[in-house]
């Protein structure tokens, strides 16, 4: 086998969660780029036809299904569909996932349970599902990768969400060690802090910082995740599970109190690192300035980071 064939998932049928836009829409487009037919799963019905859509458009079967993570009935016919359709399920993408900022000392009981119902229990039944549709299936394999973050390894968001992303981290590695007798790899991707709508609303002094912190001197985009995941799909990965695939930019390697310094430009420039961001933002009829900026779309992120770095 050559090496461009390592890569090659064409045949493959997958499906995506969160697809939408941002990282999810980010994968389900890499994955068809590399040859898969992919399904597109989320709980936004117009973003997700369009990104369904666009799939269609690069030669791959694609079809939207609604499926709210957190109900086993709704995943397992979200499963069943994929099958109904693809005729059999190869690659599962577990990515749904979501943040709800607030300091621990006066964090609402409801939203601690929403983030982990949603990041950590939604992703353990997506691969659950995933697991036993592939189980049935002949030859018996597959791939599952889920949606962890830097944010498992620091302390940068609060205690929900950084347990969370702890719990994907830990819950791959238990579900690789089980699931490796049905030659099933379960592998995690970890990003960084990444341009998708939720950071819409963060100021250009924000992103500047992270540009400074992050060695490899940009803003990490959805594009930077499409050959990590179209990897851990592949059979240039079959002897790789239970791994957290760090994709970061090497922000979490910096622990100095100064900006790291830089020799030549990095090799996305700032204009570059929006281009997803603005699609996604115009997909899902988002206003923004010619930055991708929206400080009133997610006012409770722009307040915190503005409050943290002193600006008005």
């Amino acid at each position: 086998m050559n090496s461009s064939s390592l890569f090659d998932i064409t045949g493959k049928s997958a499906f995506v969660t969160g697809a939408s836009v941002g990282i999810g829409r980010g994968y389900a487009v890499a994955l068809a780029q590399a040859g898969a037919d992919v399904a597109v799963v989320d709980i936004d019905d117009r973003t997700g036809e369009k990104t369904a859509a666009e799939i269609r458009q690069l030669g791959r079967r694609s079809l939207f299904i609604h499926c709210d993570v957190t109900q086993k009935e709704q995943v397992e016919a979200m499963v069943a569909k994929v099958v109904s359709e693809f005729g059999k399920l190869d690659v599962a993408v577990n990515n749904a996932g979501i943040g709800i900022l607030g300091a621990d000392e006066d964090y609402p009981l409801e939203s601690w349970q929403k983030v982990i119902n949603v990041n950590l229990t939604g992703m353990w039944l997506c691969a659950t599902a995933a697991c036993r549709q592939m189980i049935k299936q002949s030859p018996c394999e597959g791939k599952i990768i889920n949606t962890a973050s830097m944010s498992a390894r620091i302390a940068n968001c609060n205690a929900s969400y950084n347990a969370s992303k702890g719990g994907v981290v830990e819950m791959t590695r238990m579900l690789a060690a089980e699931w490796g007798r049905y030659n099933i790899n379960v592998n995690c991707i970890s990003p960084s802090y990444i341009l998708s709508p939720m950071h819409a609303s963060t100021p250009t002094q924000v992103r500047d910082r992270i540009r400074q912190l992050t060695p490899l001197g940009h803003v990490e985009r959805p594009e930077d995740l499409y050959g990590p995941v179209v990897f851990l799909a592949s059979k240039a990965a079959d002897y790789v599970t239970g791994v957290d695939l760090l994709v970061d930019g090497g922000h979490t390697l910096n622990a100095w109190l100064t900006p790291l310094s830089r020799e030549v430009p990095p090799r996305v420039s700032p204009k570059e690192e929006i281009v997803s961001l603005l699609h996604d933002m115009d997909a899902l009829g988002i206003e923004h300035d010619e930055e991708g900026i929206n400080f009133a779309y997610k006012p409770e992120i722009a307040d915190a980071y503005k409050a943290a770095f002193g600006l008005k």
